[in-house]
């Protein structure tokens, strides 16, 4: 986990009059920019706390998690603000793609010089994060967010309102997968899986099941 020796520096941050903070988020491997998002005092100081980044939406004006709902976490390995105090630098370690259209960078969108965009790359994830540790990754998560409940949290969220909004989530987003499916939209259902596989994680959490009980079962249908 990231630790730090003195958090008392969010106090000299220079947070702007909605007290936030833009943060840009580099991989700290490779270099690429991955994403830019905006921090407030909460979510620094959870970040800090946590080793993984914890943003605000300005739209939803809520916390949230990178990866809380994909999996693709983000395990910070050094923050950085610049002279000004005003901005962040985030180094991390990025599980599976930053940005929700399945592209490892959100700036993947190259302007061209007569105005044209181009995308750089494709879609993908990266070859090291396979679905069972990211599975296993949100089912842990799922796990602590139900004894720890931190606010702002979706998943606290979800164990707040109890069984029954969890199973309507469960029930919605298998819903939305099929519709994706028969509109044979490749992103559509990529997006509304994970939403479903998410749900399903909060769903074993409740019930105090791990998922290496549906492995062994789906194991034992193969024999």
């Amino acid at each position: 986990m990231f630790t730090v020796s003195d958090t008392k520096v969010i106090d000299l941050l220079k947070f702007d009059v909605q007290g936030l903070l833009p943060a840009v988020v580099q991989d700290a491997r490779t270099g690429i920019v991955l994403m830019l998002a905006y921090m407030n005092k909460e979510s620094l100081e959870r970040t800090l706390t946590e080793g993984r980044t914890c943003f605000y939406s300005r739209s939803r004006q809520e916390l949230w998690v990178k990866g809380e709902t994909s999996g693709h976490f983000q395990h910070v390995q050094k923050i950085l603000y610049d002279c000004d105090a005003d901005s962040l630098l985030v180094l991390v370690e990025q599980d599976g793609v930053a940005c929700h259209e399945g592209f490892y960078s959100c700036f993947h969108n190259q302007i061209q010089a007569d105005g044209s965009v181009t995308s750089e790359g494709k879609p993908q994830l990266i070859p090291r994060n396979d679905l069972g540790k990211v599975l296993n990754g949100l089912y842990e998560m799922s796990k602590e967010r139900k004894l720890s409940r931190p606010e702002g949290s979706y998943t606290t969220y979800l164990f707040d309102k109890g069984q029954d909004k969890i199973l309507k989530k469960v029930g919605e987003e298998a819903a939305e997968t099929i519709i994706a499916s028969k509109n044979n939209n490749r992103d559509e259902i990529v997006y509304e899986t994970s939403d479903l596989l998410y749900h399903l994680m909060v769903l074993l959490a409740f019930h105090d099941m791990e998922p290496g009980e549906i492995a062994d079962e789906l194991v034992s249908r193969r024999k």
